[in-house]
């Protein structure tokens, strides 16, 4: 488990480890916006396990915080593209030295060409304020489709595009309003299970797809 804050971070995996959940979790501190948290994460994870099976890359921002749309934009595709891209590329050696490894990058039906485009989406004209965020998961959809271009034939690393949908989340904030979106956030175990499908084998046909928590798969 990676966080900007190593005492979030921890304070996570005391709360998982409470509720029983079965595994072992390791946590560091890792910000992909910079190169050098992203190496050392790497070194730690190199040294502590010698390879990587599964790299969920799931760190980003709205960007609404930011009422300035220059500012809001650099710091979104910052973090949302290139700071996840330069993350996957440092981590990928470890992934290529597993027998079956999964890269998955949690993107966002709000990136979907496909769905702007579908007035029967809920969400298909985006959200107030959201094009930095939806500008940004168009593009990680590229990144995860030319990952699989250029592994997925020769290696045994598949890459997904993985939509989880809208769920409840202490991301956005601590208060109930927050974390249930207003309301409009669903279970985030439906999410993990989705993620977990994809890690067990079970989509291993849709790898170089966008697939989603539903078991679906999205149009790019």
């Amino acid at each position: 488990m990676a966080a900007r804050s190593l005492d979030k971070v921890n304070t996570a995996k005391s709360e998982i480890e409470a509720a029983g959940v079965q595994g072992q979790l390791s946590t560091l501190q890792l910000d992909i916006t910079d190169q050098a948290s992203i190496d050392q994460a790497v070194t730690f994870v190199e040294a502590t396990f010698r390879h990587l099976d599964v790299l969920v890359s799931n760190a980003g921002i709205s960007g609404l915080v930011f009422p300035d749309s220059r500012a809001r934009f650099q710091a979104v595709m910052d973090t949302n593209v290139i700071g996840t891209a330069a993350a996957a590329t440092a981590f990928r050696p470890l992934l290529l030295k597993s027998s079956k490894a999964y890269s998955i990058y949690v993107s966002s039906g709000l990136g979907s060409m496909t769905l702007a485009t579908d007035a029967s989406f809920p969400w298909y004209k985006g959200m107030p304020g959201g094009v930095a965020y939806r500008a940004s998961k168009a593009a990680l959809d590229m990144v995860a489709l030319q990952e699989h271009y250029d592994f997925g034939e020769t290696t045994a690393l598949k890459s997904y595009a993985y939509c989880p949908g809208l769920v409840r989340s202490n991301l956005r904030g601590t208060s109930e309003a927050a974390v249930s979106a207003g309301g409009a956030a669903g279970d985030p175990e439906v999410s993990g299970r989705g993620i977990l499908a994809i890690i067990q084998g079970e989509r291993d046909g849709d790898a170089g797809k966008f697939v989603n928590s539903e078991g679906g798969v999205y149009g790019w």
